[in-house]
């Protein structure tokens, strides 16, 4: 079992900054891929950013390649986004998520543990 616990959303004018940090809890978090999510009102849960176990490999959506780093802390068992340069079309729900599964890291069904959700508004 996992536990994730989000923490670092708000409300941002466009342009500005957050991070937003997830920590984990339970099984041994330096083993798994790591990703974050979002969700808008009315859309489907979509993929936002991942990081292999060992934080050697990233991958990112393409409306937040260059704006958005995903990174880890194993010794901390935390998670982080930094979100950079943000547009009103990032608001939405974030969720990290952890992989347990050998699915393709952008589908939601490859990910077996979430945590709670944060609100990220931008506002124009």
């Amino acid at each position: 079992q996992v536990q994730l616990v989000e923490s670092g959303g708000g409300l941002v004018q466009a342009g500005g900054s957050l991070r937003l940090s997830c920590a984990a809890s339970g099984r041994t978090f330096s083993t798994y891929d790591m990703a974050w999510f979002r969700q808008a009102p009315g859309t489907e849960r979509e993929f936002v950013a991942r990081i292999s176990w060992s934080g050697g490999g990233t991958r990112y959506a393409n409306s937040v390649k260059g704006r958005f780093t995903i990174s880890r802390d194993n010794a901390k068992n935390t998670v982080s986004l930094q979100m950079n340069s943000l547009e009103p079309e990032d608001t939405a729900v974030y969720y990290c998520a952890v992989q347990t599964t050998s699915g393709s890291y952008s589908a939601s069904s490859s990910y077996n543990y979430w945590d709670q959700g944060t609100q990220v508004t931008v506002s124009s």
